[in-house]
């Protein structure tokens, strides 16, 4: 399903806390704050990563010079149980909360709605976004980091972040929401969880095709389309797949994805990045940049999502994907 937004709500404002280790990142010059401490001095990795929410919010707050009570909504997700960080970093901020869960997709379809409450009227400020934590990720889904598993050269690193921005009513000079794609839950049998950029990429290629056809444009009407965490693995499938359909080659240099990237070629990461943290970081921080120096005027960010659980891994299910994307102009 395309949305396109007739009042074109603006991109106001942005928040991104980072974890220790993403000192490494190629994007590191972007991020606002980077916490000396993995749990951000507290003391479970929980309430690390609920820390990193509220410090993203609140970096909001004070470039924008607004308060709490200014806030019509907070929209966001993470990847813990229930989503325990975000719901408790919505009640230190104490505005209205719509808790999300799109995986990994999550950074974009919390952007979505934001938009939505804003062309709607229903909404002058809204916070969305998302985040990770790398050491409760990976016990959650995998294995806890002390038992020092060796993982395969697909796997991605979660990343530790919590990127966020501030959707509002359209202003001259600033990054605007066009349109949207929500995607579909795609599924083509993929059951490694140790490879999730070759799950999500056929859900980017839907997406992505979705977009372009709904809305008439083709790859060249971007600047760049970047995905979330597809990893370098599922770049190159994307890629691929884009390839076989006949777009021109010239053209598929216009891909780029934020888990590829993150932490540049350091082979320790292995595939490359992923988390929810991992896009909204990227997105919120250099994406915003971009805009601001004039390098972009149209990109495509498209967050994909790998829509499994411990538990439907453990029964042996396949894994189910899905990608939204939404459309960012400037001028």
């Amino acid at each position: 399903m395309v949305i396109v937004f007739q009042s074109k709500p603006a991109i106001l404002s942005s928040g991104v806390v980072v974890g220790p280790l993403e000192k490494r990142s190629v994007f590191q010059t972007y991020f606002d704050k980077i916490s000396q401490d993995e749990r951000v001095q507290k003391s479970t990795n929980e309430q690390g990563n609920t820390m990193l929410i509220s410090d993203a919010c609140q970096i909001i707050l004070k470039k924008s010079n607004l308060n709490n009570l200014d806030i019509d909504y907070l929209l966001g997700g993470d990847l813990v149980n229930q989503m325990t960080p975000t719901n408790f970093a919505a009640r230190e901020l104490a505005v209205s909360f719509i808790g999300l869960f799109s995986a990994c997709a999550t950074s974009v379809s919390s952007m979505i709605i934001a938009a939505l409450l804003t062309e709607l009227g229903a909404s002058d400020f809204a916070i969305a976004g998302a985040s990770s934590q790398h050491n409760s990720v990976e016990r959650q889904f995998r294995y806890p980091i002390d038992y020092g598993s060796q993982k395969p050269a697909t796997s991605q690193w979660t990343v530790t972040a919590a990127g966020f921005v501030l959707i509002g009513k359209h202003e001259q000079k600033l990054p605007y929401i066009e349109a949207a794609t929500v995607g579909k839950v795609i599924d083509y049998g993929a059951t490694d969880p140790y490879h999730m950029g070759g799950a999500m990429a056929p859900a980017a290629f839907d997406t992505i095709q979705a977009h372009l056809q709904k809305r008439s444009q083709k790859l060249e009407d971007y600047d760049v389309i970047m995905t979330g965490d597809l990893g370098k693995i599922g770049l190159k499938i994307l890629i691929a797949m884009f390839a076989q359909s006949g777009v021109k080659k010239e053209d598929l240099s216009r891909f780029r994805d934020a888990g590829a990237e993150f932490y540049g070629e350091d082979a320790s990461f292995l595939a490359g990045a992923s988390g929810p943290g991992c896009s909204a970081a990227v997105y919120s921080g250099y994406m915003m940049e971009q805009f601001k120096t004039g390098r972009y005027k149209r990109v495509l960010l498209v967050a994909t999502g790998a829509l499994l659980s411990p538990l439907t891994f453990q029964q042996g299910d396949t894994i189910p994907c899905t990608a939204h994307a939404i459309e960012i102009g400037m001028g």
